[in-house]
């Protein structure tokens, strides 16, 4: 009862034709007894019949199991998402034929599938790549796999730099709140956003950054703005009926002292008056004609100003895309500042960098002393300083859809960075931010 017990095809099979084979034999048996043919001879035959019933069984097992043998190999081409291989059927006709047939045609609809996700995966990799948002990807063992242009804002590098890091080395790590920086610094300036998603039959984290300053920034210019707003509205309804009866009693006046002391009181309302204007201004608008710069130009035209400083320049590309008056007037911002700041050296550096053009300025300076307080309006630590330059500067760079980036230097002095972004060939940025 052993042998009828089988757990497989093959075993089945041989069970089947072996206990055939056994009734064959013992029927010829019979038979050539009743012919009363000798038992050397009946012998002889029997072992004959065995020879042809062993031959014919394996003959049969095989014919039974090529089939299985190729649509295994079919399957196993499908595993590996190789879809141009077929199972050839063994038998023209009947249900093995339209076994393999039915296997062929699972194998054409998983090939328009694949081609069919291959092309959404292309088309959503191409998106990423396009995003001025960065977006990572890593795989299961947190190793970074993808990125885009943006991952620029982030790490100061292009991505590929970073391929295969793992999220520990980027400074990321996750938990129960989600993805988050080690540095809080970028953790409160960057939201993470991310989602999982499988390909190629493997897990993927992919992470989108929110750059939330400029929203936080927009949000503090608005009520600077309309605090200023408020301020100079009333300070002009007072400066302006002040200022012309000084003039008017200046004329009236007979004592020198008089005059003088009117002549003062006008100039300082006129002084006033310009002061409001100017910080009316601040996150205004300006109307942006980018352009073809020499580097070389623009900073020997405004290096020309400032004798008393050694001005050098390395550039490793000879011009860049951005607004030539505007410029003009930022490099002169940047090294008054570094004037100021008492710095005798400043080295000026443009690279283009994949998408984008970085520029830096470097001096020897005495450096920043509060650098969370830079941009806000009205606020300098020098005495003659009135909060503006560096506001106006970082205006104009984002209108040119830039960043600005300052930092003190280890040693002494401090780097200023502006990224712009390559123009594309229709002349417009490659990225907006």
């Amino acid at each position: 009862m052993a042998l009828l017990k089988t757990n497989s095809l093959e075993r089945y099979i041989l069970v089947k034709l072996m206990m055939l084979c056994i009734v064959i034999l013992l029927l010829t048996g019979c038979v050539l007894w009743l012919l009363t043919i000798k038992w050397q001879w009946i012998l002889i035959a029997e072992l004959l019949v065995c020879l042809l019933c062993f031959w014919n069984v394996l003959s049969i097992k095989q014919q039974v199991m090529r089939p299985y043998t190729r649509a295994l190999l079919h399957l196993d081409a499908i595993n590996q998402e190789d879809y141009n291989q077929f199972g050839k059927s063994a038998f023209p006709q009947g249900k093995v034929k339209e076994f393999h047939q039915q296997l062929k045609v699972l194998s054409e609809k998983l090939q328009t599938q694949k081609s069919h996700h291959d092309q959404q995966a292309f088309l959503v990799y191409q998106l990423i790549s396009q995003l001025d948002t960065p977006v990572l990807v890593f795989n299961e063992k947190q190793q970074l796999t993808l990125g885009n242009e943006a991952f620029y804002y982030l790490f100061k590098q292009p991505w590929q730099m970073f391929r295969h890091a793992t999220a520990d080395l980027l400074g990321l790590y996750s938990n129960a709140d989600g993805w988050q920086f080690i540095d809080q610094a970028k953790q409160s300036r960057w939201q993470i956003r991310h989602s999982e998603f499988i390909d190629d039959g493997e897990n993927h984290q992919l992470l989108v950054f929110i750059d939330i300053e400029p929203a936080l920034r927009e949000s503090q210019l608005n009520a600077w703005q309309q605090i200023i707003r408020v301020l100079g509205h009333e300070i002009r309804n007072s400066l302006t009926p002040v200022s012309s009866m000084a003039e008017t009693l200046a004329d009236k006046a007979t004592n020198e002292r008089d005059k003088m002391v009117l002549g003062v009181i006008t100039e300082r309302c006129q002084h006033l008056q310009s002061f409001v204007n100017r910080y009316s201004s601040i996150s205004q608008q300006i109307q942006i004609h980018c352009q073809w710069l020499s580097i070389k130009h623009v900073i020997k035209s405004t290096a020309g100003l400032f004798k008393d400083i050694k001005i050098v320049l390395e550039a490793s590309v000879d011009e860049f895309w951005a607004d030539g008056e505007f410029f003009e007037q930022i490099f002169i911002n940047l090294f008054k500042n570094s004037q100021e700041a008492g710095a005798t050296d400043i080295r000026v550096t443009l690279a283009l960098q994949e998408q984008y053009y970085i520029i830096e300025v470097i001096d020897n300076g005495h450096g920043f002393s509060n650098l969370s307080n830079l941009f806000v309006p009205l606020y300098s630590t020098k005495p003659q300083g009135q909060g503006i330059g560096l506001s106006f500067c970082r205006n104009i760079i984002e209108q040119h859809h830039g960043v600005m980036e300052l930092s003190n230097n280890d040693n002494k002095g401090v780097t200023i960075m502006l990224v712009l972004p390559k123009p594309n060939d229709n002349g417009g940025s490659s990225l907006v931010r």
